[in-house]
């Protein structure tokens, strides 16, 4: 017999489906699927679910998971989180906390908690691994905060970095469109927005004492790049094509911040600048694997017919239309490739349409990712063209040309242009991750293991000198590597839990038999499998594992076999 079942989790109702039956003479109930958060919805969804099942098909909508795992079923619900309830977990386990709380805050600016920096830094380092270290004709640099004004002037982004204020007449609530958006988008309660007239996004601040000087917080960090141009050239002696990469914090004055970490007054761009002779076209970095991967695009002429339908295309085939060059298509498609490394797999590429695009911009197109708030920008391309150079050039009144070995002439490079959100990529890496198992009855934080805040924590599960001061030795060896952890409060499922909804791939047992023969338990996350490690292979183990370099069942001897 098949019936719903209503459970609180941390504050809200969800339905579930559960099914009664009779098994050795005792009543059994387990959970069938997941069933949404309303009790109307729920008896809808049932029907449907019961009828797939009598079809041996099994509805995957918001079923994650459903498999046999030897005796009993293992159900996995993904239940789909909110912006709010995303923002609240990462502020109870130490992610995120609001700016300035005990002043009751301060909008737009956010504080990053112990695993929050951990897994924040984690992103940038691969980030900066996969775009420069791996690549040789990539270099970096850390450019301030605060450059000369002139800067914005000749960038223009005093003239045209705006955006408009604007008021619904129906709810009377503030916030700020694009320029594009003016008289074509309504408020999220159907009423129509009043212009309050244009604002600059860039924030002022004044340098010096008493002869003070006005100057602007960065709104992005790419200006740093072009100025430092001739001199990170000159200094490495690089030729073209190269790129200077960043991670940088930046600063907009943003009128209505909002959705969490998205749309914040500070905030982290990770982006290169890469330079190539004017006249060359032919990218001898694009091969099989980039003009063979597929994506999920919006291009510019369904946007203009007010459409949104997406289709499958291939960078190739992208070419091919002409929507871009080969250098373009070679950085889209690495920046897809990167993400897909991250496990985020759900990207959608947009094309701007040519009333959008940016006044240095005569390509570009947007990565969105599919947050708990809509499908949103998360990273993005553009041909800058040689637009930045000349306008420093010409406001300098400095040369940006370089020598050219190959033509043997002096040219100012265009320019393609690669940039991401990385709190945006930082809330997708989460939202992916977050999952509620059914079976265990606690969040489950699924971060990709070389992302993970901690790779490790420790249970010693046997008192006594002896357990204590392995469990201390493993702990020490591991952390010159890894950020690891020691937890020897609670019973072995609590601190499993706990270690689950912080998204630590692998936990430690020092148990019984660790003393005699040297070895220990890795229990995987995931899974919750369990493996046997001798305690002089565990680093290389960890190693391979997080590295994503060696199957779990296959780094150990499985608990199971070894008691066989």
């Amino acid at each position: 017999m098949a019936f719903i079942v209503k459970k609180i989790i941390n504050g809200r109702e969800y339905y579930y489906l559960r099914e009664s039956k009779r098994e050795n003479g005792k009543v059994k109930a387990k959970t069938i699927a997941y069933l949404g958060k309303t009790k109307k919805g729920a008896e809808e969804k049932m029907k449907r679910v019961l009828n797939a099942l009598k079809d041996k098909r099994v509805m995957g909508e918001n079923i994650k998971e459903i498999k046999e795992d030897k005796q009993k079923a293992k159900v996995v619900v993904d239940k789909k989180i909110t912006i709010d309830e995303l923002a609240s977990f990462c502020k109870r386990k130490g992610f995120v906390f609001p700016s300035s709380e005990i002043y009751g805050g301060f909008a737009g600016f956010w504080d990053y908690g112990p695993l929050g920096v951990e897994l924040f830094n984690n992103i940038k380092r691969e980030w900066w691994k996969f775009f420069v270290t791996q690549k040789e004709n990539m270099t970096g640099i850390e450019a301030s905060i605060i450059s000369h004004p002139r800067t914005w002037k000749a960038s223009g982004h005093i003239a045209s970095f705006s955006d408009i204020a604007v008021t619904c007449k129906k709810c009377k609530k503030s916030t700020k469109i694009d320029k594009s958006e003016l008289g074509k988008v309504k408020c999220d309660c159907g009423g129509e927005f009043e212009s309050q007239g244009e604002f600059n996004l860039l924030f002022k601040t004044k340098v010096g004492a008493l002869d003070s000087q006005d100057a602007y917080l960065r709104g992005e960090t790419a200006q740093g790049m072009f100025m430092d141009f001739k001199s990170v050239q000159q200094s490495s002696r690089l030729q073209l094509p190269f790129g200077i990469a960043q991670i940088g914090r930046c600063f907009r004055n943003e009128i209505a911040p909002r959705d969490f970490l998205f749309r914040s007054r500070e905030f982290n761009i990770a982006e290169f600048e890469f330079f190539i002779h004017p006249e060359e076209e032919k990218c001898n970095l694009l091969n099989k694997k980039h003009l063979d991967l597929q994506v999920n695009f919006l291009d510019a002429e369904t946007q203009v017919r007010g459409k949104d339908d997406l289709r499958k295309i291939t960078i190739g085939e992208m070419l091919k239309e002409k929507r871009m060059g080969e250098w373009h298509a070679y950085w889209l498609a690495e920046q897809v490739l990167w993400f897909y490394s991250l496990n985020l797999k759900e990207i959608k590429v947009r094309e701007h349409t040519k009333d959008e695009l940016s006044h240095y911009s005569s390509a570009t197109f947007d990565l969105d990712y599919e947050y708990p708030f809509g499908s949103k920008e998360i990273a993005g391309i553009a041909n800058r063209g040689q637009y930045d150079l000349k306008q420093h050039e010409k406001e300098s009144r400095q040369s940006m040309e370089i020598f050219d070995e190959k033509t043997g002439k002096k040219v100012i490079p265009r320019v393609i242009e690669p940039t991401f959100g990385m709190e945006r990529v930082f809330l997708a890496v989460l939202t992916k991750a977050y999952s509620y198992d059914e079976k265990r009855q606690n969040i489950v934080l699924k971060i990709h293991p070389k992302l993970a805040p901690v790779k490790v924590a420790i249970f010693p599960i046997v008192k006594g000198e002896e357990f204590e001061k392995l469990s201390q030795e493993v702990y020490e060896n591991l952390r010159k590597e890894w950020k690891v952890v020691q937890d020897k409060g609670g019973s072995i499922g609590r601190r499993y839990s706990r270690q689950d909804e912080q998204g630590t791939p692998y936990c430690i047992t020092i148990d019984g038999d660790s003393i005699k023969k040297k070895d220990i338990t890795i229990r995987e996350r995931d899974s919750t499998n369990q493996i046997r490690v001798k305690i002089k292979d565990l680093v290389e183990v960890l190693r391979k594992l997080i590295g994503g370099e060696i199957e779990f069942e296959k780094a150990g001897k499985s608990v199971e076999t070894r008691k066989k």
